[in-house]
């Protein structure tokens, strides 16, 4: 949602199992649930289960506006991100790409990673064309992080993130409410101030959003906002 209104790209971090699928998948459901175009999600792995939670958000009208495909390598992405200027039809609204890593793992040098993560804005930047001013594309990019990098895996981040200024880092945290729990912070690139947030995952799947650090650590049904659930 943050992306969509600021119209600003959004790399979201962490490490293995940090949640950052679910919170893919809630944000195609939440795009797609909001009368504009299609939702284009890419991943090198199609999902093993759709996410639990509320049954509004799974209507069948919101899961087919997403629109998942599965490039299998860095060249077949490039190819898809490429020929998407050419394609038909309504220009999504939302464009995500979940496991950046497992297409820059591929020896991909500081030149072909850069280029990469280039033209995942530019694509997002033409779809934002097609659609019209006033709306845009919105662009989220995961990326998992591991805790011991070796130097070319730092190399890689650093030049993403300088395509990406706008950057959310995810942590698990079991003082956290809720039986998963996520920390959530923002850091909006200079376009805003730095926010935080516990994200915390029922067991029904329901996903509950409450400001960090909150009020005496337990979040009422009232405070924070409502989402959809966890793959």
């Amino acid at each position: 949602e943050y992306t969509a209104e600021a119209g600003s790209p959004l790399l979201l971090l962490g490490g293995p199992g940090s949640g950052k699928t679910a919170l893919l998948f809630a944000a195609a459901l939440e795009a797609a649930g909001e009368g504009r175009g299609p939702v284009l999600f890419l991943t090198r792995r199609p999902l093993q289960s759709l996410p639990r939670g509320r049954r509004a958000a799974l209507d069948p009208l919101r899961l087919q506006k997403i629109r998942f495909q599965y490039p299998p390598s860095t060249h077949e992405l490039l190819q898809l991100l490429c020929s998407a200027h050419e394609a038909r039809g309504p220009a999504p609204s939302l464009l995500l790409l979940d496991g950046l890593e497992e297409y820059l793992v591929e020896d991909l040098g500081p030149q072909e990673a850069a280029y990469l993560a280039a033209l995942l804005l530019d694509t997002a930047a033409h779809f934002s064309h097609r659609i019209g001013a006033g709306q845009g594309c919105g662009l989220i990019v995961a990326l998992q992080i591991q805790e011991e990098g070796d130097s070319g895996e730092a190399l890689q981040l650093s030049l993403v993130q300088r395509y990406f200024p706008a950057q959310c880092w995810l942590h698990v945290d079991a003082s956290g409410p809720g039986q998963h729990c996520l920390r959530a912070c923002l850091d909006p690139g200079g376009q805003g101030p730095r926010a935080e947030w516990w994200l915390a995952f029922r067991p029904d799947g329901e996903m509950t959003v409450t400001p960090w650090p909150a009020q005496a650590g337990k979040p009422s049904s009232d405070k924070g906002s409502s989402s959809e659930g966890q793959p």
